[in-house]
């Protein structure tokens, strides 16, 4: 690669800078000389920008980004929005720190801190560092479930083995290759052929013990 051709490389937009034009984002701040100054810096980044105050309890749909002003009316807001599966990139702006505060910008999720008065200066920084890792979180979070998912499946199956061979007299093999086959032949994983088992013994078992207490 020639001289140019590395410059070019070097130059390469990162594609989280790619993004920002496609962002929507929302501003929950007061309609002062900061909540002005905010909204109109993101619209020169090129933002998608909505402007909300009083705090709302509900954001609009396909919103990316919230900023919130993390002030004493809001501490007792519950802000649901803020922790769905869904919940957007959260940055709290901050006029001053407390212990209360600190505790409210925690609540909340937020992934940045923005500090009180707003500058342009490492407003661009602040939102593509949290949108990353916001990212990042959440696709841990994916993974944490898909494992805990997988263990469950993993456990079922070790139960659902061991209860039809105490049931019928199977070995080991004989009860894994049952339920492998009634997974092919129901078109399911074994996973839940072996939750079904699982659970039809439970349901089972309380009804015998129900029926014990009775004679």
């Amino acid at each position: 690669m020639d001289s140019v051709g590395k410059r070019g490389a070097l130059r390469a937009t990162p594609p989280q800078l790619k993004e920002l034009r496609t962002l929507r984002i929302a501003v929950i701040h007061p309609d002062d000389g900061d909540g002005r100054l905010l909204t109109q810096q993101l619209q020169r980044i090129g933002c998608l920008v909505q402007a909300f105050w009083p705090p709302v309890q509900a954001l609009p749909e396909g919103v990316d980004i919230a900023f919130v002003a993390v002030r004493p009316e809001i501490l007792d807001l519950q802000f649901e929005w803020a922790r769905r599966e869904d919940a957007p990139t959260i940055i709290a702006v901050m006029n001053y720190e407390n212990p209360t505060i600190v505790e409210a910008v925690l609540r909340i999720g937020a992934t940045a801190v923005l500090p009180s008065p707003v500058r342009s200066f490492g407003l661009l920084s602040a939102l593509v560092v949290a949108r990353q890792a916001h990212k990042e979180n959440r696709s841990l979070c994916r993974r944490l479930r898909k494992v805990e998912a997988k263990l469950l499946g993993v456990r079922h199956i070790a139960d659902a083995k061991a209860i039809l061979m105490k049931t019928h007299s199977l070995s080991e093999t004989e009860a894994y290759d049952l339920i492998r086959d009634q997974a092919m032949s129901k078109r399911v994983t074994t996973e839940e052929v072996a939750s079904a088992i699982v659970n039809a013994s439970e349901v089972l078992s309380l009804g015998a013990k129900k029926l014990e207490g009775k004679l």
